[in-house]
């Protein structure tokens, strides 16, 4: 039948969606079948609104509806540090707290060779050159405390390694396998303010 297409097509678009299984994205499309159709096109119109207004910050790559972000754009900002973090997301979360007044970089990736995700994801490209032309003296690493984010902390440091920045990380109040977004704000305020050095990589003669 045709309502059956047109419903097979909803949960199959929800399906899509990470976390969203077959189960959660049939009941979601029978959820929009039943609301009225003014929250059904708020929805709508709330999808459409991100894709058409929102972008990428040519800078830091946070998501922004002009050319810079306003962290970028605010001159208050310690410009000699970058934290740098996976998503936008953890971005919100480190700001969220208050305890950090300097540039960001969001990576969009981590570094992960078993999921095919290779140096040539992440906008590493785009942090060195901001590291080599702005007066960066420090990189803070704060990327989630497990397996890839290790690996991708590693991958940074090395890409440094010819650049005179220090390069830290936020200190292991995070709990291992954590997600930072998840975190609350007075341990995020704590692993920012805690941060140490590392690696010990010496500059290439």
């Amino acid at each position: 039948m045709a309502e059956d297409v047109i419903l097979g097509e909803l949960i199959s678009a929800f399906s899509k969606l990470p976390g969203i299984g077959a189960k959660s994205a049939e009941r979601l499309a029978y959820h929009i079948l039943k609301v009225s159709r003014a929250e059904a096109t708020e929805l709508a119109e709330a999808i459409r609104k991100v894709k058409d207004d929102l972008r990428r910050c040519s800078e830091c790559l946070n998501i922004c509806e002009r050319e810079l972000c306003e962290i970028c754009e605010d001159e208050t900002r310690d410009p000699e540090t970058i934290l740098v973090v996976e998503q936008p997301k953890d971005l919100r979360a480190i700001e969220a707290s208050g305890a950090y007044r300097g540039k960001y970089h969001v990576l969009g990736a981590t570094f992960s060779p078993m999921d095919e995700r290779g140096p040539e994801h992440l906008s590493l490209d785009r942090l060195l050159e901001r590291c080599s032309k702005d007066s960066v003296s420090e990189v803070i690493l704060a990327l989630n405390p497990d397996f890839e984010g290790d690996g991708t902390n590693l991958l940074i440091t090395e890409s440094l390694a010819d650049h005179s920045v220090k390069v830290t990380r936020l200190a292991r109040g995070l709990p291992s396998g954590g997600q930072i977004e998840y975190m609350n704000q007075s341990i995020l305020r704590d692993a920012v303010e805690g941060r140490g050095q590392f690696g010990q990589i010496e500059p290439t003669a």
